[in-house]
């Protein structure tokens, strides 16, 4: 099992549910070869560096995972034939060196992914209320 990297685009005309549809049949493409998800990081809606199909923007998804090298030809097969994506790419790491990058960018992806979980809970919102009464002493301390 070797480590490998994939970043997928998808067209950006679709609602966030025909996109989270999408993302989801990539890594069962992944899954159905094989191969073991270690992490993903969904970085969202962009700009493209140049237009792709008429297509300004598009949506970036990166999947970390291991799978057999044999698998790859088939994975690559099947993101060609989906209409849905613009462009993707596959990325191997070999090396130990490269294999430390991966579980670095793996551990990045999972607290990633953590933090927006944690944004989400009240403690969170009462953390700014919080602050500003802090703030707004400082300027009147300043202004004395």
């Amino acid at each position: 099992m070797r480590h490998y990297e994939n970043l997928v685009i998808v067209k950006p005309a679709m609602t966030a549910e025909e996109i989270q549809a999408v993302i989801k049949n990539v890594e069962e493409t992944i899954t159905s070869n094989g191969g073991e998800i270690a992490a993903t990081d969904a970085m969202g809606m962009r700009k493209l560096a140049y237009p792709i199909e008429k297509n300004e923007r598009g949506y970036y998804h990166v999947i970390y995972y291991s799978v057999a090298p044999a698998a790859i030809a088939e994975i690559e097969r099947r993101f060609r034939i989906n209409e849905d994506l613009l462009r993707f790419v596959t990325i191997k790491y070999d090396t130990n060196r490269e294999v430390a990058a991966w579980k670095n960018l793996v551990e990045k992806a999972k607290k990633a992914a953590v933090a927006p979980a944690k944004e989400e809970t009240p403690a969170k919102e009462e953390t700014p209320a919080e602050e500003a009464p802090k703030a707004q002493e400082t300027t009147e301390a300043a202004a004395e």
